[in-house]
């Protein structure tokens, strides 16, 4: 995960074929296990389910966690819990990517304060469990590296809602109708560093988004990484592998995977020899 590195000009900041699956307006986060400034305090703002991640902006302008990004790879123990006291919410931990402004771990909460909170929870841990079916064998998130081109507006597509659904999945539009303002969604020529939904190991499948004639932003946007954060080595044992734009497919998979189903399917037999990638790491306790 990143800290303030998925915002621009008021809005969200998405990578290049990066698309908004659902859009929540109303909802409160708060952060446990870390002591950095940014993450004091309840957070009120905005919730986007993308393709390949989940974003918090923040509504208050003067925020110091203006917004933070959630690719699935960074994400475990997920879950919607209903305690006896207080009101539901969805909660799990997160894992910092290398250069995102903060390191280590922290456990997150998400209340919904419009309702939703079961079909969201659902809704991110379908788009997960697929994006986790295109990633590496690895479950190390990449470093986060800031965009290489100029931002500017996003076409509609990138955040109207698919009628048709993404590989036999349709998410709860219904419960969730609303799309977020056109002059508030921005997007950058840099492709996801980390696995989507769709085939590709998280690169951008399909032509990219283009905004000819439209108004480019500020090189690299709010969001670019502050190396003073990271000054720290990580903690963990271990130091995460350094993966950047345009490198090469991961090892042991194939540049132009199959296919796969959204819904499990029984009886599901190992493929042959000509397959030999560990199956799916998975980290979530909780699915629905």
């Amino acid at each position: 995960m990143s800290l303030n590195t998925a915002h621009a000009n008021g809005g969200v900041l998405l990578h290049s074929g990066e698309c908004i699956i659902l859009f929540c307006d109303n909802v409160n986060m708060e952060f446990h296990g870390q002591e950095q400034a940014e993450f004091i305090g309840k957070k009120h703002g905005r919730l986007y389910l993308t393709t390949h991640r989940m974003i918090f902006n923040a509504k208050d302008q003067t925020e110091k966690m203006q917004s933070f990004s959630f690719p699935f790879v960074t994400l475990s123990e997920v879950g919607f819990e209903q305690p006896i006291f207080g009101a539901n919410y969805i909660g799990g931990k997160c894992r910092a990517q290398p250069n995102g402004n903060w390191i280590g771990e922290c456990k997150f909460k998400l209340r919904f304060k419009s309702g939703g909170g079961v079909e969201f929870a659902q809704a991110l841990l379908r788009a997960a469990a697929m994006a986790q079916r295109n990633g590496p064998a690895s479950d190390a998130p990449p470093p986060y590296t800031p965009p290489l081109s100029d931002w500017y507006p996003a076409q509609p597509s990138a955040y109207q809602p698919s009628p048709t659904g993404y590989y036999g999945w349709m998410p709860p539009t219904n419960v969730f109708p609303d799309v977020p303002p056109g002059n508030t969604v921005y997007m950058t020529d840099s492709p996801p560093p980390y696995p989507g939904i769709q085939p590709g190991y998280g690169y951008a499948s399909g032509p990219p988004h283009q905004g000819a004639g439209a108004a480019t932003g500020q090189p690299g946007a709010p969001g670019w990484a502050n190396p003073n954060y990271n000054s720290q080595s990580m903690s963990h044992a271990g130091a995460y592998p350094s993966y950047s734009y345009g490198q090469p497919p991961y090892s042991g998979y194939s540049p132009n995977p199959p296919p796969y189903s959204a819904y499990p399917q029984s009886g599901y037999t190992q493929p042959g020899p000509y397959n030999q990638q560990p199956g799916p790491y998975n980290p979530y306790s909780r699915q629905y």
